[in-house]
């Protein structure tokens, strides 16, 4: 494979396809490694069978996310504002009522993207050339030599570039990857040691063909210490023509199989909101512990911790390498701004 002004990038989540659009702008050849055999990362869009777009991972965004609103706009994608009208449940003890509380409708509210999450990361993906994404290509291995770095995936085949981008959470790259000898130990010593946000979280989605709960009053909002769901949020689509939940499952529930915590949630759904919430037409779940989300350090004293941590700022291996996954971001880091601005710093330190 010729190297001539070419960049790798290794992961396909949102940081590396808004890098690799970066630099195919400035007619860069890239090449994008994925470990796994899908684009998106912790971007993850379920359809229902009745249509409804849901989120199994990255969902909410802002105003304060300033580079991600400009990214849609670039896209042309839009986007719509997190329902909340209605009165909310906070449920302490399995045994007492739910307590139902309203909030005022937020002036800053968060938002969600229409059509799903995904539809940035498909916009993206068109935009690149043709051949420019190997899926199932998990890397092991970063070399270097004096012309070129190269990337040593686990079937053996050497991808050589003059540059490189790692777009991983740290402690994924840091699982996944042998690196040179020419990479600072206090570095290598860092990697494990920077949170990966969502790991082992537990997020579900469940489908309706109505949405009760809006005709009863309610916001779909629960925050719960009592049973499987821990929180959840109306999730029908802007149009409200499809209709869905979605939320936060309890850690414990991560060894029961998916049809007990199924069963789990709507008796829950069903205690709180009537028997309608009994009868879904779809649901869904995902655990997000594969094993390299999951490496390295995971009991944190704070969240975020060693998040856009300074030596995420610099270039390694004779300025061949950087590091930019969302949680090497110093702002918003893990979250999809996180990722948006870890990509242009990348680029500018790639001199893109």
């Amino acid at each position: 494979m010729s190297n001539s002004n070419h960049l790798i990038i290794i992961g396909g989540g949102l940081s590396g396809l808004v890098l690799a659009y970066l630099a195919t702008q400035k007619k860069r050849q890239i090449t994008i490694l994925e470990a796994t055999d899908r684009l998106g990362g912790r971007i993850q869009t379920y359809t229902g069978v009745r249509g409804t777009p849901m989120e199994l991972g990255a969902t909410w965004f802002s105003e304060q996310h300033p580079h991600l609103l400009d990214l849609l706009t670039g896209l042309g994608l839009n986007k719509f504002p997190q329902y909340d009208r209605g009165k909310s449940l906070f449920q302490t003890k399995s045994f007492e009522p739910a307590q139902a509380f309203e909030i005022p409708s937020n002036t800053t509210p968060s938002y969600r993207f229409k059509g799903g999450s995904e539809t940035v990361i498909t916009a993206l993906q068109r935009l690149l050339p043709s051949g420019s994404i190997r899926l199932n290509s998990k890397i092991i291995e970063i070399r270097q030599s004096p012309e070129m770095i190269m990337a040593v995936s686990e079937n053996g085949q050497v991808f050589q570039a003059d540059q490189m981008a790692i777009c991983l959470p740290p402690q994924v790259a840091a699982s996944m990857i042998r690196f040179p000898d020419g990479m600072p130990a206090p570095l290598l010593e860092l990697l494990p040691e920077v949170q990966t946000w969502m790991a082992g979280a537990l997020k579900f989605v469940i489908e309706y063909d109505r949405p009760f709960w809006r005709q009863a009053g309610y916001s779909g909002m629960l925050y719960s210490h009592a049973g499987i769901i821990t929180e959840m949020y109306d999730h029908c689509t802007e149009a409200e023509d499809r209709f869905a939940l979605t939320g936060f499952l309890n850690g414990g529930s991560k060894d029961y199989t998916r049809q007990v915590r199924e069963k789990y949630v709507i008796r829950q759904l069903t205690d709180l909101l009537g028997p309608e919430a009994g009868v879904p037409v779809y649901y869904q779940d995902k655990i997000w512990n594969q094993p390299e989300l999951l490496a390295g350090k995971q009991v944190f004293q704070e969240a975020h911790f060693n998040n856009g941590h300074p030596a995420f700022e610099q270039t390694y291996l004779d300025n061949r390498l950087v590091f930019a996954g969302s949680e090497t971001s110093l702002f918003h880091p893990g979250y999809m701004e996180g990722a948006v601005i870890a990509a242009n710093r990348a680029a500018s330190q790639l001199l893109l």
